[in-house]
């Protein structure tokens, strides 16, 4: 019985590792989309959202039920607590990532972007895709030291972000309200994205030390 019960942990943490790799794959094709205007890329990241959903339903499902079975305490307690707030934060990852395809979809077949956002765009992307490939080996190793390195990796997104505002407000801005609007919500998504990934390794730490800061 317990070993069972030790194999349905340890499955909550598979499972939150392959969310991580199923959003990361969502940023990585989103951002592609909206760079090259690729309407069935864009399509593909909204569509296949729905199995970052069926696991974190899973993990969900997982966790009452073992609430309910097993009352786990000490380590196991914190890891059921973590495993749902890791979820959470991974199912609204892929959520942005979806936010972003929809912006390609919307103004397909012309790309949301102009020429000279282009390139921190893609730096948004990458960064996003490198920070949810670090949460998700901290996730599977319980390595708090890379964990707490995220917080510090997310302050070149912070700075990608504060640039587009620049860029957007700046006299010589060219391309009217609209795509205005559409970067704004953009440099968002990304921006938050890059949150949840630093929440997911946040909860990494509290998972191994019991505190939110090791």
């Amino acid at each position: 019985m317990r070993d069972a019960y030790h194999e349905e942990l340890d499955a909550l943490t598979d499972k939150l590792v392959e969310m991580t790799r199923l959003v990361r794959s969502a940023i990585s094709r989103a951002t592609i989309a909206l760079l090259d205007a690729d309407l069935q890329l864009a399509e593909s990241v909204i569509s296949r959202d729905a199995e970052v959903n069926a696991i974190f339903e899973e993990i969900e499902t997982t966790i009452f039920d073992l609430m309910a079975r097993q009352q786990p305490v000490a380590m196991d307690l914190r890891l059921v607590i973590t495993a749902l707030r890791m979820g959470t934060d991974l199912e609204r990852m892929g959520d942005l990532a979806v936010h972003v395809a929809k912006v390609a979809r919307l103004r397909h077949p012309d790309s949301a972007i102009p020429a000279e956002i282009r390139s921190t765009i893609l730096e948004m992307g990458q960064i996003a895709e490198n920070l949810v490939t670090k949460a998700g080996s901290s996730v599977a190793a319980r390595d708090v030291d890379s964990a707490m390195e995220l917080e510090q990796d997310d302050d070149a997104m912070d700075r990608l972000h504060r640039r587009l505002f620049k860029t957007i407000l700046a006299k010589d801005w060219s391309h009217g309200v609209e795509p205005a609007i559409d970067i704004t919500l953009i440099g968002r998504y990304y921006e938050r994205y890059a949150d949840h990934a630093v929440r997911v390794a946040t909860s990494v730490v509290y998972l191994v030390t019991g505190t939110r800061t090791a």
